[in-house]
C-alpha cells in the first residue's frame, strides 16, 4: 500500500528585491532606527539586541516611497502564496502590519507565532555572513511524544526543524500559525529585515 503525505505545511521563498530597492530600504531602515525614539525604547525594554519598529511605526508604506514599492511586491507574492495554499477567501489578503528589524551581532528572536493573521513573512534587506537562519518548527512537535529521530537521509518534509537561509532581496512567506524563530546572529555588521502580516 503506498504512503500518502497528509497535512502539508507550505513555505514560500522568492527573490524579489532589486539592488536599487535594497539600497533605498537599507538607508530608510537606518534612518528609522536613528529617529524612532519610541522604537528604540521598546527594543531596549524588551531586550531586543538592535532596533525594531514593531511597536512604534505602523504606516511605513505611507511614510516612505521605498516601503510603498516593497508593499506592492509583497502583495503580489502574498497573492501567489494564497493561491498555492488554495485559500478560500471572500476578499484578497490585505497587508495588516509591516515593521523594520535591525539586528546587531549576538541578536536572536525566540520561537513565536503571529496571532490574528493569515500569512506572515520576512523580506531581507542586508544579510551579512553568519546572520542566522530562520528556524521553522513542525507544528505537530508537541504531540510527537515518543517519536524517534529521523535518519540523515530523511527528506525535508519529515524533519522536525527546517532552517531557511536568508539572502538580501529574498522573501519568505508562511501561514501565521507556524512557529518560527531567528537563530543567533553570529556574524559582523547589522542584519536588516522587514517583517509583515497579512489578514
Amino acid at each position: 500500500m503506498p504512503v500518502r503525505t497528509l497535512f502539508a505545511t507550505n513555505f514560500y521563498e522568492a527573490d524579489i528585491g532589486s539592488p536599487d530597492l535594497l539600497e533605498e530600504l537599507e538607508a530608510s531602515c537606518h534612518l528609522f532606527a536613528e529617529e524612532d525614539g519610541a522604537g528604540r525604547r521598546w527594543s531596549r525594554e524588551h531586550g531586543y539586541k538592535g532596533y525594531t519598529s514593531y511597536a512604534s511605526l505602523g504606516d511605513l508604506p505611507e511614510r516612505d516611497p521605498a516601503f510603498y514599492d516593497l508593499k506592492r511586491l509583497l502583495d503580489k507574492e502574498a497573492k501567489a502564496f494564497a493561491k498555492a495554499c488554495h485559500f478560500d477567501l471572500a476578499k484578497p489578503l490585505k497587508l495588516d502590519s509591516l515593521w523594520v528589524n535591525v539586528m546587531k551581532p549576538g541578536g536572536t528572536h525566540s520561537g513565536h507565532i503571529h496571532p490574528h493573521s493569515i500569512v506572515s513573512g520576512t523580506f531581507y534587506v542586508a544579510v551579512p555572513p553568519g546572520s542566522g537562519a530562520l528556524k521553522l518548527e513542525d507544528p505537530r512537535l508537541a504531540m510527537l511524544m515518543a517519536a524517534p529521530g529521523r535518519t540523515d537521509d530523511a527528506p525535508e518534509s519529515l524533519l522536525p526543524f527546517v532552517y531557511a537561509e536568508p539572502a538580501a532581496g529574498r522573501v519568505f512567506l508562511w501561514e501565521s500559525w507556524l512557529r518560527h524563530e531567528v537563530m543567533p546572529h553570529s556574524g559582523k555588521g547589522e542584519r536588516i529585515s522587514i517583517s509583515f502580516n497579512y489578514r
